[in-house]
């Protein structure tokens, strides 16, 4: 199908993490994940690159209420394959998240972690519960709660990375109570300043995404072998931003911590003798 295509066209361009870690998926499974990204990036670009996007939030919300009948946009015949091809996947996860990317436009500034725990859920926590149903074949509450688990540890590491790039927008999501524990200040952060209470903080942010991935990943064992490893590839190119942010002497205000493609090929590597007993091709490993 031909808006399968450019669901895959979008993940291909808008992230080569998701896009190498998943693409050895076998169909219809593979398709299935390329659609939500597609949707989910819709969803964000509305918020965050509104002059870009052809719909509005509200639009698309209207729009996903009549899914079954919408039109003019590749996405609307996507999401109908989707959701009979994986009829145990529930729109609920969607409503969710454009809750969370609302969100953006409401709150700008993250005041306890319990406010930031809860954006994370709604922001990524729900990709994981979309994902579920098409990795999974029968996903019990456990885990669930890992997958939605894991999704929040990425979002961390989104916070950590962007910092920069957030306060040019307006938005801070460290909140002002581990600003405080670590003794940072709003106008050192305005100012980008890197000094220990920084290292003091972000460590501390470094260790709590680091604890949501171990526990994220718990219950892989219960997946097929293929969804298993896409997901932990994908986890561990994740996790490893953290160590790049390390390597960037913690400046997150003027330079964005990647992934090379060398360590990228390492990871996957390791990853797909463990579950599968083969090693990627190096094309299917390109940097982000």
């Amino acid at each position: 199908m031909e808006c399968l295509k450019q669901c895959e066209a979008m993940i291909a361009k808008g992230s080569l993490t998701f896009y190498s870690a998943f693409r050895s998926l076998p169909s219809p499974r593979r398709q299935a994940v390329y659609v939500i990204y597609a949707f989910c990036r819709m969803i964000d670009d509305a918020v965050d690159e509104p002059e870009q996007s052809p719909y509005t939030l509200g639009e698309l919300k209207e729009q996903f209420d009549r899914y079954e009948q919408a039109g003019g946009h590749f996405i609307w015949p996507a999401l109908r394959w989707l959701f009979q091809t994986f009829p145990a996947l529930g729109k609920e996860p969607f409503y969710r998240q454009m809750e969370g990317q609302q969100t953006d436009l409401d709150v700008v500034q993250y005041e306890t972690m319990e406010q930031l725990d809860r954006y994370c859920y709604l922001v990524a926590g729900t990709v994981g519960e979309m994902l579920l149903p098409v990795l999974h074949d029968n996903p019990d509450k456990k885990v669930t709660e890992a997958g939605i688990m894991l999704g929040k540890a990425m979002q961390i590491v989104n916070i950590v990375r962007d910092v920069g790039e957030d306060r040019r927008r307006g938005r801070r999501y460290i909140p002002k109570e581990w600003m405080d524990r670590a003794g940072y200040c709003e106008g050192r952060l305005d100012s980008g300043i890197i000094d220990e209470s920084f290292v003091r903080l972000i460590g501390a942010f470094d260790r709590l995404a680091r604890d949501w991935f171990a526990r994220g990943l718990n219950g892989l064992e219960t997946y097929p072998r293929e969804s298993a490893c896409c997901i932990e590839i994908a986890a561990r190119y994740y996790e490893a931003i953290l160590d790049g942010v390390k390597e960037n002497g913690y400046d997150v205000f003027t330079k964005r911590a990647v992934v090379g493609g060398a360590r990228k090929l390492a990871l996957a590597s390791a990853i797909r003798v463990k579950y599968i007993g083969l090693a990627p091709a190096p094309e299917e490993t390109a940097v982000s």
